[in-house]
């Protein structure tokens, strides 16, 4: 009984998210994680949910950074469990929301990780075009990098949302939310390269309009992807911790240094607020600073 009342509260948790919250399917699976993580520890304290009041949400916090879980990680837990306790507060399973009272971890601000330019065009002549999925790999890398899209976005890109005689694309972002971003030249001829291979390719239905294609004729993954970008930088031997999202974190940076507009950066990257964009206005300022220290004669 205790089971179909958990199961009935975390369907109803989930509409919540998606149709009042407006979330999408990875940040809900994410919110999902974070709250299992919570009731499996209740579980193993003999405590439930509706008895779960500041003292014991305190010592869930605390077992976070016991085993080693770091600060954002465990913020990120505990804004899924804030909002769970809000959902159960709303809908009238408790009357007094202890969540409200826990704290987040202090965060230092986390300059991205980029690529150089050398360093992308080294991944992309790194492909190798005799094999079936080559240039498909080439066009996902040049798009990526053209246009700063998340990897969820990129998987997501549909040929009725190419408008490349104009030279953008229709991008749906977090949230469903959709933005016009401007697109290379050279991502517009990998792309043409790669339809003339894809033509070739057989699709499962329903698949058409995807863009990218894995070699089963089904739309690509974000794990697939991670996967095509590290093993280009084990190629090229580049060392840094790099994955899809290092390349949109290049993306922004390197207009950034050639003098873009940070309100134009904000909207390519769909960003709603501007204070998420202000982040490569800090690393363009560390990128200046390493340059001068690297190149100005009095620090020789």
């Amino acid at each position: 009984m205790v089971a179909v009342v958990k199961d009935n509260i975390m369907r109803r948790y989930i509409a919540y998210l998606h149709l009042e919250k407006g979330m999408t399917d990875n940040t809900i699976e994410a919110y999902i994680d974070d709250v299992e993580k919570l009731i499996r520890y209740l579980e193993l304290s003999g405590c439930s949910w509706q008895e779960a009041n500041r003292d014991v949400l305190v010592n869930f916090v605390c077992t976070l950074q016991d085993v080693g879980i770091g600060a954002r990680s465990q913020a990120r837990v505990i804004s899924g469990v804030k909002s769970f306790f809000r959902f159960l507060k709303l809908e009238g399973f408790i009357e007094e929301d202890f969540s409200e009272s826990l704290e987040m971890p202090r965060l230092g601000r986390q300059l991205p990780s980029i690529l150089s330019v050398d360093e992308i065009n080294a991944m992309i002549e790194s492909i190798d075009l005799t094999v079936l999925e080559g240039q498909r790999n080439r066009a996902i890398i040049e798009v990526l990098y053209s246009c700063g899209l998340r990897v969820s976005e990129l998987v997501g890109l549909r040929i009725s949302q190419l408008y490349l005689d104009d030279e953008y694309i229709c991008v749906e972002g977090k949230g469903g939310k959709q933005r016009l971003v401007p697109i290379s030249a050279q991502a517009i001829r990998e792309i043409e390269q790669y339809m003339l291979v894809r033509a070739k390719q057989k699709i499962k239905p329903g698949e058409e309009d995807y863009l990218f294609l894995n070699r089963r004729g089904s739309h690509m993954t974000r794990v697939m992807v991670f996967y095509i970008v590290r093993n280009l930088c084990d190629l090229c031997g580049i060392k840094k911790r790099v994955s899809p999202h290092t390349l949109r974190h290049s993306f922004a940076t390197h207009l950034l240094e050639n003098g873009a507009n940070l309100r134009a950066i904000q909207s390519m990257l769909g960003h709603e607020s501007i204070t998420t964009t202000e982040i490569y206005v800090h690393l363009d300022r560390h990128f200046l600073r390493h340059e001068i220290i690297a190149h100005h004669p009095r620090n020789k």
